[in-house]
């Protein structure tokens, strides 16, 4: 017995060794320059694990364990400034030592720094794009018409709307419109990897495009951060009685037009729209996203908040103020609350 006891921790103290040598001495890695293009985005602060857990989500390197090894063996005057936030140009099935230099190489580096905010239609971010890197609108609108070239996931079925991911990108004069499209598709496969928007949209019922398109609302609607879980448990409590959302902002898309408030003339264009947009006149979700969310907003779309909302007003839109109530009298006040300080008066 004593020695079947002896083996046995052997064999714990051996398969443990083996998984501290397989996990931080000897991870996997891949060999060789990889093949294919990938752009990858180091925002500011990142570690260089969490720069390696990126790369191995996307397939570039074999394990974050890997390029953290291959990082620190470099000498300080091989790491210069370090890994610099930025986009960069890799490729799939790269060794975790030529992933490292690649990043840290300058000429990889896909330069000048442009913002795209939260909550635009595809089309303002374009124009955004163009502004800031001079490429010309059209160039953007070619690209943008040809979606299966630009890495969408399979459950935005062919839509780009709402998946050109709102951050600041670094990129080069030369960089050409689909590149950047690629980039900002690229940057959302990330951020929904690290929300686990699949696994999560899968909990709660829905398909991930359809948490897109709440969390969609909820950044066109949200006067803050605050009120986003907020905004999101309205839309579930109204979908779960079947009734219908009644959403401004899809409406304003429907019609290509924009604003705060619909009028008469609107909400009857609105009723003639046949793209599925309409959620004053139809039930259910709008077919897809149709303003891009941040992080913030698709966390909101996973996580409402607890509440017997059913409606809410932006009752001071200058001052981000809004207000939630469950009662169809107390919204109805609201609203003329917000007729009020819309109009001045």
């Amino acid at each position: 017995m004593m020695i079947l006891l002896v083996l046995a921790l052997i064999a714990v103290i051996g398969g443990g060794g083996f998984f501290v040598m397989r996990t931080y001495v000897f991870p996997p890695d891949f060999d060789g320059a990889g093949e294919g293009e990938v752009v990858y985005v180091i925002e500011e602060n990142q570690s260089g694990l969490a720069v390696g857990q990126g790369l191995t989500d996307l397939g570039v390197v074999a394990s974050p364990r890997a390029f953290t090894n291959a990082l620190e063996d470099l000498s300080e005057e091989e790491r210069g400034q370090g890994l610099v936030p930025g986009s960069y140009s890799l490729a799939l099935g790269m060794s975790a030592d030529n992933a490292v230099r690649a990043l840290l190489d300058p000429a990889n580096r896909l330069g000048g720094r442009v913002t795209v905010n939260e909550g635009l239609r595809n089309e303002q971010a374009m124009e955004e794009l163009s502004e800031a890197t001079g490429v010309p609108y059209e160039e953007f609108e070619a690209a943008h018409s040809r979606p299966d070239e630009l890495g969408l996931p399979e459950y935005a079925e062919g839509e780009a709307a709402g998946y050109l991911f709102p951050s600041t990108y670094m990129f080069d004069p030369g960089t050409d419109a689909q590149t950047m499209l690629k980039t900002m598709v690229q940057q959302f496969h990330a951020t929904a990897e690290k929300v686990r928007l699949e696994e999560r949209a899968a909990e709660l019922g829905l398909t991930p495009d359809e948490v897109m398109a709440v969390a969609s609302i909820v950044q066109a609607e949200s006067g803050s951060k605050e009120d986003m879980p907020k905004v999101s448990r309205v839309i579930y409590n109204r979908l779960e009685i079947d009734m219908n959302l009644g959403m401004d902002s899809t409406c304003f898309y429907a019609i290509g037009e924009y604003g705060i408030a619909l009028n008469n003339d609107q909400l009857a264009a609105c009723a003639a729209d046949t793209s599925g947009f309409d959620t004053y006149h139809k039930p259910g979700l709008p077919p897809g996203p149709f303003v891009a969310p941040g992080e913030d907003a698709i966390m909101a779309a996973l996580e409402p908040a607890e509440g017997p909302w059913l409606y809410f007003v932006a009752t001071d839109p200058e001052n981000g103020v809004t207000e939630f109530t469950d009662s169809e009298a107390e919204f109805e006040l609201l609203k003329q609350e917000f007729m009020e300080n819309w109009s001045g008066g």
